[in-house]
């Protein structure tokens, strides 16, 4: 297996739905700029109920940290919670885009 097949076997997919103070505040762009900023693919979008869906491929250890910037203070807004769930990365992101 080279390198890239063993990085790609350990991509993973985070869906998560952010919920608190994080829309009208940037939320999406500050997302989408520490997703590039980590290398990491996937989208950004705000829900109708007032939270944000976030999906990001990468590997493990690199969607573990920007999970963690998700619920972190230095994520724009106020995060009062973070439902997530961890999967296998499906691959279809080329780039981390913000849905508009």
């Amino acid at each position: 297996m080279t390198d890239v097949n063993a990085a790609e076997a350990d991509s993973v997919r985070l869906t998560a739905r952010v919920t608190g103070a994080v829309q009208g505040v940037g939320f999406r762009y500050w997302t989408a700029r520490k997703a590039d900023e980590l290398g990491i693919t996937g989208s950004v979008r705000n829900d109708d109920d007032g939270s944000v869906t976030v999906v990001a491929e990468g590997p493990q250890p690199v969607i573990v940290e920007f999970r963690r910037w998700l619920g972190s203070g230095e994520a724009p807004g106020r995060v009062s919670h973070v439902d997530e769930r961890l999967s296998p990365a499906e691959g279809e992101f080329s780039s981390f885009d913000v849905v508009v």
